[in-house]
């Protein structure tokens, strides 16, 4: 059978054998007029007071918008809310686009006004987080996990603190949107290096599609919480990247709302794991670098039997990842010194968090990447069987297994989450 999976900008279609299972999202209804709906969300939130209440007498705002990494609709979700500051009284000068990058690079030029768009970046000014500038950040406290809080300052002299955001599947947080925009999206990297420590990374309740007793989410929420969240905007998305529900409002009663719209999408049942699993990681922008593409091996874990496969296509048109991430994996020579290395509670490396998840795949099962970004050599630095085609590496693999091996094809990679039946 013919499966295309989600591959860069495009779709790369494989061969499968017909006994192939495909695991995707399930289909809900799309929002046909998503503008209007989120004029009516802002009037109407979820357990808050209207936007435009809460905006009245305030001086300045700064909503916070995600990355080049995340496919979030901002210009849709974005316009009606500075809209809504500004009929409120908030003077446009006053209003502030702060980027979460995270660790990410910053985004500048044509890659921004992607991120926004043109008349966003013309309009209004923005900013992007700097983790690594400690300067420029407050620091608010610990966590009862043992975390120091520290937030863009951007952030924190704002009247008016406006948090949007995707949620998806994550491979720690359990779920993304609501609170990881302030920690880690606008944390100094002094909080991130701890946030994303073994410490909690190690807790078998920090992964995918699970918030109960995940110090992961408990972390980021609290770390929210003491930076101060006015209101959130979140979005969930279907496979085609239509918008399939808006959740405005209080900050845990609208995530915990898109949470419940995520799950009816992405939860597929599965009787048992398979021999092999084929999935991608969701195409651009998720599958630009391989340290995000981890994300696509994460999310396919629980489909794939203990010992088996995943086979992975993924564009990586910009390489392995940042300078930290490339010199850890490539200079690295297996994969069980690596395990040493980011275990190690004296070892620390930016982006190691990244290989930690990676370690978390190889622990249960061999890794093949399929790609045109990085060269069969780079592959391997990475810890990772690099193939030239898909079909064949599948072939291979089953001939060595018995005569009723399994195979899963994840087309959406990470934004299908595999559960038990």
């Amino acid at each position: 059978m013919r499966v295309p999976l989600r591959y860069g900008k495009t779709n790369l279609t494989v061969e499968l054998p017909e006994r192939t299972q495909v695991l995707r999202m399930n289909e809900v209804p799309i929002l046909v007029d998503p503008a209007s709906m989120l004029h009516k969300a802002l009037r109407s939130p979820i357990a808050s007071a209207p936007l435009a209440k809460i905006a009245r007498g305030r001086h300045s705002a700064v909503v916070v918008v995600s990355d080049v990494t995340r496919p979030v609709p901002h210009r849709v979700i974005v316009p009606p809310i500075v809209e809504c500051l500004e009929e409120s009284g908030v003077s446009r000068s006053a209003i502030t686009l702060l980027v979460a990058t995270g660790l990410h690079r910053p985004n500048w030029g044509e890659e921004l006004e992607e991120v926004l768009s043109s008349e966003l970046v013309a309009n209004y000014r923005v900013v992007n987080h700097d983790a690594r500038d400690i300067d420029s950040h407050r620091f608010l406290g610990t966590t009862s996990t043992n975390v120091p809080v520290w937030v863009d300052e951007e952030y924190m002299k704002a009247d008016l603190r406006i948090l949007t955001g995707l949620v998806e599947p994550h491979l720690m947080a359990g779920y993304s949107g609501g609170r990881k925009l302030v920690c880690p999206g606008i944390a100094a990297a002094e909080t991130i290096k701890v946030f994303h420590s073994p410490r909690l990374l190690e807790n078998e309740n920090a992964t995918n599609g699970i918030l109960k007793d995940n110090p992961v989410h408990q972390t980021s929420l609290e770390a929210a919480r003491m930076a101060g969240v006015d209101f959130i905007v979140n979005v969930t998305l279907d496979e085609p990247r239509n918008i399939t529900g808006i959740f405005a409002g209080e900050l845990e009663a609208a995530h915990r709302q898109g949470v419940e719209a995520v799950n009816r999408m992405v939860r597929v049942p599965i009787e048992t794991p398979a021999d092999v699993v084929v999935t991608s990681s969701a195409g651009y922008p998720l599958d630009t670098t391989f340290y995000q593409a981890v994300k696509g091996l994460v999310g396919a874990l629980p489909a794939v039997k203990q010992g088996g496969c995943i086979i992975m296509a993924a564009s990586l048109s910009e390489g392995i990842g940042g300078k930290e991430v490339v010199e850890l994996l490539t200079g690295t020579p297996t994969w069980q010194e690596l395990e040493r290395k980011v275990l190690d509670p004296d070892f620390f490396m930016i982006d190691q968090w990244q290989a930690e998840m990676l370690v978390k795949v190889l622990r249960k099962c061999d890794v093949f990447c399929r790609s045109d970004g990085l060269d069969s050599e780079t592959l391997s630095h990475c810890h990772v069987h690099p193939t030239d085609s898909i079909e064949s590496t599948v072939v291979e693999i089953l001939a060595r297994r018995d005569a009723d091996a399994s195979v899963f094809a994840i087309p959406e990679g990470p934004y299908v989450m595999p559960v038990a039946a």
